[in-house]
């Protein structure tokens, strides 16, 4: 028995000893990361925001590539099918890694079982706006409106099928209230007619209407995450203001291949959180509308499912498609 022993604890060491090594002798050229959005966008903000400093604590440089299509989903197909040594990540949100597998049914890959997960990076509240003209000041107003009004109000959102267009239906299921979809390519023309009027109510990422709700063009009635937003103190959670319980962030998170060995996710996983907790990335993001949150590989592996269950079932539900 003592030699079993001494054999399995020196197969115990070897395993740690070339843990250990592998750690050390990672990364030793450029990494790639891939973000499946368009130049400007606001996973591309933050992927560049990260960057310096990522590379800096990596001690190779971090190239940055887009790679938009498919609701994000080409992108990170990419990750899934790149070699498994760490060296190819992917920012992926909360489509690509979870809604999307109940809104299209020929995903390239499967957010579960083909990548590893590194690390959450951030969540990005969205808010409900309302135009100038609307007729109620705050989100208990708009419940009151829309159920003596069914079906009258129309609410736009960039794109279906997308985390806005989900949480528009996951307020409508909660609230029991019927409102219009007014879908659009992107937030840019739903802020605009939010602000002109032709839309009562819009769903849009906090970070693109802040500065149309600090001007007054727009107002503010509620954050969709669970808790206030350091961004914008003064609005309040649905949650608070009469949707108790709802929670829609869309987040981000950075992936690789799965197989890819632990020692390196784990290594990657360090630097990351050490990145996000710099402060002049931490102020970049939130200024932005952007709230850091990293987390530990298990972390985001336990959460990755669990959105990918709430997602399927608002899909099922609401009947909601994508373009």
């Amino acid at each position: 028995m003592s030699v079993v022993r001494g054999v399995l604890a020196a197969l115990a060491l070897a395993w740690l000893g070339a843990a250990g090594a592998q750690q050390v002798n990672f990364p030793t050229k450029a990494l790639r990361l891939i973000v499946p959005y368009a130049a400007g966008s606001s996973a591309d903000q933050m992927a560049r925001a990260m960057e310096p400093v990522l590379s800096e604590r990596l001690r190779q440089q971090v190239v940055i590539e887009n790679r938009p299509g498919l609701a994000g989903s080409a992108g990170i197909d990419a990750v899934a099918k790149s070699a498994p040594d760490g060296y190819t990540l992917g920012l992926g949100a909360a489509g690509a890694l979870a809604a999307n597998v109940s809104l299209y049914p020929n995903m390239p890959y499967d957010p579960a079982k083909d990548l590893a997960p590194v690390s959450t990076v951030a969540f990005i509240p969205l808010v409900l706006i309302g135009s100038p003209k609307l007729q109620a000041a705050s989100l208990g107003e708009v419940l009151e409106l829309a159920r003596a009004k069914p079906g009258e109000l129309l609410v736009g959102f960039g794109g279906s099928g997308t985390t806005m267009h989900l949480a528009t239906e996951l307020f409508k299921l909660m609230a029991q209230i019927q409102l219009v979809n007014v879908p659009y390519k992107d937030s840019t023309p739903v802020m605009q007619d939010a602000a002109s009027g032709k839309l009562a109510l819009a769903m849009v990422e906090l970070g693109a209407a802040l500065p149309a709700i600090k001007a007054g063009k727009v107002k503010a009635l509620a954050v969709t995450s669970a808790r206030r937003v350091s961004a914008a103190p003064d609005v309040p959670t649905f949650a608070e203001a009469g949707v108790p319980g709802y929670e829609a962030t869309g987040w981000f998170g950075l992936v690789v291949a799965a197989g890819t060995p632990p020692a390196i996710v784990g290594r990657l996983n360090t630097d990351i959180v050490a990145t996000l907790e710099r402060a002049e990335v931490r102020d970049r993001l939130t200024a932005a509308g952007v709230e850091p949150a990293p987390s530990s590989p298990a972390e985001f592996g336990q959460m990755i499912p669990a959105e990918i269950k709430k997602w399927a079932d608002v899909v099922r539900v609401s009947g909601a498609r994508p373009d």
